[in-house]
């Protein structure tokens, strides 16, 4: 297989899973209506701003690139692994720290409703 030609059975189940989860979500919220329910409890409605969060994931992947670059420069390991692994876990590393601050959000304005 060519580089290119693996993308192709991995969109398709991709959007098998997808239309699935998109029949299953339909079929609840519909079951629900006819109960008399609202659907709403599938919102989330959170104090805590998304663009903290998006914000923060950047900055993760940003220094992961950056640190990636002086592991390329000054170790024995490959460009490749030392990009990919310091953006991985400086991106999962500021989303566990978004999570802890987004919970101290939480916990100071509790939403209204």
């Amino acid at each position: 297989m060519n580089n290119g030609e693996i993308f192709i059975p991995i969109a398709f189940f991709a959007t098998i899973i997808a239309i699935v989860y998109l029949i299953m979500r339909r079929k609840e919220r519909m079951s629900l209506i006819e109960k008399g329910q609202s659907a709403t409890i599938f919102e989330t409605r959170k104090n805590v701003p998304q663009a903290l969060k998006w914000g923060m994931l950047l900055i993760g992947i940003g220094v992961g690139i950056l640190i990636g670059r002086i592991l390329a420069l000054y170790t024995a390991m490959g460009e490749e692994e030392s990009f990919f692994s310091m953006v991985f876990l400086c991106g999962g590393i500021s989303l566990v720290l978004f999570h802890f601050i987004a919970g101290n959000i939480e916990k100071k304005n509790p939403p209204i409703g």
